[in-house]
């Protein structure tokens, strides 16, 4: 894809284009971009190359998850000082990647897509898991797996105590994580931004987010659903019932995502009339 289009074609297209894997620092970038219109993003990505060049250049040192997971360490949490925002968790910027590469702070799920960028480039398979509570990282080389956690420095932890990793500030145990697709990580981390903008009861924000989502995801029928609500919360009927068919569209009749999206659109029609 070219960087230098328009960040939502950029996105469209990561949208069509599948599951991934995805250059996720890139597009976390760019949907980063979009609500910072106009400012250069020339800086940041050069610091991703930077990244990138100092992992692949450790890539002949290593033999296995572990010898990965402690290179990365070094290079994000020793040499650039990328660290969890324990003080203002629920900081937006902590879910910006160029304010999480202002900062060197950030929410779990975006320091993992700089470490999912580094170990890719070193030479490692990466995936982020599907946890409810903590997102981690799953490192693998050589048949040998770690996971780390990034908003601790990267710090490594047991892959067969996936079911119950530490307890980290202000999260929950994790249970039955499963490697989920690139297109998963950066909907986790929009996710994030949308709920934030709900608590405080900013919805125009919370739609403007639920919008980004569909991009990244057109074919997930749930995305659909939420923007069509959301849409209809703010009195948007128009592209409401837009949001409505499509999710008709995707979700298989029967699905519970097709009877809501077949109720809500039923309701829209009689409000429209």
């Amino acid at each position: 894809m070219n960087v230098e289009e328009n960040p939502l074609d950029y996105l469209r297209a990561l949208g069509r284009s599948g599951e991934g894997p995805h250059d996720i620092a890139l597009a976390a970038l760019m949907l980063a971009s979009l609500d910072f219109p106009g400012m250069p993003t020339v800086e940041p990505r050069a610091h991703l190359g930077e990244i990138a060049q100092l992992a692949k250049n450790e890539a002949s040192l290593i033999g296995t998850a572990d010898d990965g997971a402690q290179r990365l360490c070094n290079l994000l949490a020793g040499r650039f000082g990328y660290d969890g925002d324990r003080l203002t968790y629920d900081d937006p910027r902590n879910a910006n990647l160029l304010q999480v590469i202002a900062r060197r702070r950030g929410m779990p799920v975006a320091l993992g897509i700089l470490y999912m960028h580094a170990a890719r480039a070193a030479g490692l398979i990466a995936s982020g898991l599907d946890t409810p509570a903590h997102f981690l990282v799953l490192l693998s080389k050589n048949r040998s797996e770690v996971l780390i956690d990034p908003f601790s420095g990267g710090a490594m932890l047991d892959p067969d105590r996936i079911g119950r990793p530490p307890r980290m500030a202000g999260a929950e145990g994790v249970h039955l994580a499963q490697p989920v697709s690139d297109t998963d990580v950066l909907l986790r981390l929009e996710n994030n931004v949308k709920v934030r903008a709900l608590q405080v009861g900013d919805r125009a924000r919370a739609l403007e987010v639920a919008e980004r989502m569909v991009l990244v995801g057109p074919g997930k029928p749930e995305l659909w659903l939420d923007l069509a609500r959301l849409n209809e919360a703010q009195g948007v009927l128009g592209a409401a019932r837009k949001a409505y068919e499509s999710c008709l569209e995707i979700a298989r009749p029967g699905q519970s995502l097709h009877n809501e999206a077949a109720l809500g659109l039923s309701g829209l029609k009689r409000r429209i009339n």
